[in-house]
């Protein structure tokens, strides 16, 4: 099922304006959401409660409203938010480029994949061109285009990023939406790291190292378990629990348990290369 686009617009490049489609990058789990009942299996309503008048507001009644003090809100009618509501016309204009190893992960809200929108026949050709185009700058300088755009009539920066074939978006968080590391405790108090422990640590780091990272080796577990338990629990089959993992134990010795590491990696090295022998081996006799 091909994906439905959720914002149209372009974006504006110097002079060129490229036509693209934003479409949503994540698709929610089947199996992590769930009702409320109550306990004859009706599902719950929510309702909008006064408890001053101890009554149901209708939604006609409602307001907005931002608390300056305790229970004391200023009162913000809809001609005061129209007052102050963003123009848009559906351009994400890019501010400038930066390097990727500037570009901060810790910044990221949300993610959005963007396509070329060649929808006019007579420019199709030339917006597709301007779209490979783009992608293809963004490849070869290694660059991060970095921009605003005006959504659901708010305003955000955004970094536009190549990604295989096409483009990716990444809404971003504000500076004053990231809180400061200082306010984080104990990092006063790190200790200071041995040259023995700081070689060991990197050995096993170097051991660990894919050259290829794959996504698609991880799955959540939980959501498969919850899947099977649904299942189990509709066509009334009884539910058996797997035992838990035991916790790993706490370091007391960061020098032995690193040269620990080391052995059981080395270990399971020399097994799966005993085991990829056999299956060439077997290969070869076939």
């Amino acid at each position: 099922m091909a994906a439905r686009a959720i914002w149209k617009g372009s974006i504006s490049f110097g002079l060129v304006n490229i036509p693209i489609q934003v479409f949503s990058a994540t698709q929610k789990e089947e199996y992590t959401s769930f009702n409320q009942l109550d306990d004859k299996g009706h599902r719950i309503k929510y309702k909008k409660w006064c408890p001053v008048e101890e009554r149901e507001v209708p939604y006609s009644e409602l307001k907005k409203g931002y608390e300056v003090s305790k229970d004391n809100y200023v009162v913000l009618e809809k001609e005061d938010l129209e007052k102050i509501k963003l123009k848009t016309n559906n351009t994400i204009e890019v501010k400038e480029f930066i390097e990727s190893e500037e570009f901060d992960p810790i910044f990221i809200e949300k993610n959005y994949f963007v396509g070329p929108d060649i929808g006019k026949k007579k420019t199709a050709a030339i917006s597709s061109k301007a779209y490979s185009l783009f992608v293809k700058i963004l490849n070869e300088t290694n660059k991060v285009a970095i921009g605003k755009v005006v959504l659901r009539e708010k305003e955000h920066v955004i970094a536009l990023r190549a990604y295989q074939r096409g483009l990716v978006m990444h809404q971003l968080k504000y500076l004053d939406e990231i809180r400061p590391m200082d306010e984080i405790g104990d990092l006063g108090n790190l200790q200071q790291v041995e040259s023995k422990e700081l070689s060991l640590g990197k050995t096993l780091v170097e051991n660990l190292t894919t050259e290829k990272f794959d996504l698609g080796q991880y799955s959540d577990s939980y959501a498969k378990e919850l899947e099977k338990l649904i299942q189990a629990k509709s066509e009334g089959q009884k539910v058996t629990i797997k035992e838990q993992e035991e916790e790993p134990k706490e370091t007391t010795d960061i020098l032995e348990t690193l040269k620990a590491s080391l052995k059981v990696k080395e270990k399971q090295s020399s097994t799966v290369a005993k085991a990829n022998g056999k299956i060439g081996v077997a290969a070869v006799s076939k």
